[in-house]
């Protein structure tokens, strides 16, 4: 007997609800603990490796703007130094530059400096050199107003810096460097030692200990500004450093040419910090730049694992797709379901690589007591971000299985 089958007659497709096919993904991910394990610890590195990646540059970043802030967001320099193709220093700084300047609000202290030509005269500690050993050097002789020290937040180890009085008398003292002074063999200063530079004999009232800006003066002679114009015929400073308030370098750095030199303010050079915001940015971007590919690299080697244990489930489960093809599942139902798995995967990866990458940020924050800064979305972006990762990694496996048909499926049984 031969049976008539309408053509137009439509063949109604199994349906299988959202509960069953979690339970059957679920069944799935669960068969085989240990591989599963595995392939979650992919997406849980990449994920922990991004959210660690991108709090510890956070974090980084609001630490070295602080530390920023403290030292090189409050320098101004204002320098009259020649230009591209050499000539004249373009104006000459005025004398009283740094009272001129600490009259200005939110300055906290100016200091002129500038290098003295002294020739071909050498530096010593002795009247008379000795043959037989190295007594003479040649060393960097600077000129400075008396504000210098303080403007370049320096200390002394002994002595002190010379004052506005001996400026005004050309009194012929000096300051020297550390590196100077081990040099020149002088470690104290309480019976008056000297320096001979050339013929000229100079005092030595202090030595320095260090300074955190202007480090050329860590292996120099530093006389007053007054005693270099009397002796060596000096005639201008090339260089005032400014130290000020917090938030206030860019309202000195407006105002300073001016009140140096009212009538032509646009000859001198003004050096101003960055803006701490664009540090910030700049810090966090070059920190991301680093790690964002180690993490993505961990992510990528996640998706391949999550991809490569879901298609060895297909392999493994061939007899079991044909089965349920054969009784009316339909291609979708069975793309479904491994699509499924490879986004749980993914989802749980992420859900403990974000929290690990939080503690991360805490562990290495509270070891360089740092407060630790994190991004809120980030946490909360994490786990789909791995479910992303996931889902695009069980594309191909869950089109194969689909495409598998019924009797070569359970011919594999």
């Amino acid at each position: 007997m031969t049976v008539q089958v309408d053509p137009t007659d439509r063949i109604e497709t199994a349906t299988i609800g959202f509960r069953d096919l979690m339970s059957e993904s679920v069944a799935g991910i669960f068969a085989r603990p240990g591989r599963t394990a595995l392939t979650i610890l992919g997406t849980v590195l990449g994920i922990g490796a991004l959210v660690a990646t991108l709090g510890v540059a956070r974090t980084a970043g609001n630490q070295i703007v602080g530390r920023f802030d403290e030292l090189a967001a409050t320098s101004v320099v204002i320098s009259n130094d020649r230009g591209f193709f050499g000539g004249e220093t373009r104006v000459a700084i005025p004398v009283d530059a740094e009272d001129r300047l600490t009259r200005l609000n939110g300055v906290v202290a100016a200091g002129s400096l500038g290098s003295v030509d002294v020739g071909d005269a050498l530096v010593r500690s002795v009247p008379i050199p000795d043959p037989l050993a190295q007594t003479e050097f040649q060393m960097t002789v600077y000129a400075a107003s008396p504000g210098l020290l303080d403007a370049v937040r320096g200390d002394l180890r002994t002595g002190r810096f010379f004052d506005s009085g001996h400026s005004e008398r050309a009194d012929q003292v000096a300051v020297l460097g550390p590196g100077a002074a081990q040099r020149l063999n002088i470690t104290r200063v309480d019976q008056q030692p000297v320096v001979f530079i050339g013929d000229e004999v100079f005092v030595v009232t202090g030595i320095i200990e260090r300074v955190l800006r202007q480090p050329e003066l860590l292996n120099a002679v530093i006389i007053p500004e007054g005693t270099a114009r009397a002796v060596y015929e000096f005639t201008s400073t090339s260089t005032v450093q400014v130290d000020v308030e917090v938030g206030a370098a860019s309202l000195i750095a407006d105002q300073a040419a001016v009140a140096i030199h009212p009538d032509e303010p646009g000859l001198l050079q003004v050096q101003k910090p960055p803006e701490p915001e664009d540090l910030r940015r700049d810090v966090e971007g070059d920190v991301n730049a680093l790690f964002l590919l180690l993490g993505g690299v961990s992510l990528l080697v996640g998706a391949i694992g999550i991809a490569n244990v879901t298609l060895v489930s297909v392999l493994e489960r061939v007899g079991e797709i044909g089965l349920r093809r054969a009784l009316g599942a339909a291609r979708r139902h069975i793309a479904a379901q491994f699509l499924v798995e490879s986004t749980t995967m993914g989802f749980v990866g992420g859900v403990i690589g974000a929290s690990l990458g939080v503690l991360v940020i805490v562990a290495i924050s509270t070891a360089r007591t740092w407060t630790p800064v994190l991004d809120p979305w980030m946490p909360l972006a994490a786990p789909f971000a791995g479910a992303a990762t996931g889902l695009l990694a069980g594309l191909y496996p869950a089109i194969r299985a689909a495409r598998l048909e019924p009797v070569e499926a359970l011919r594999a049984i």
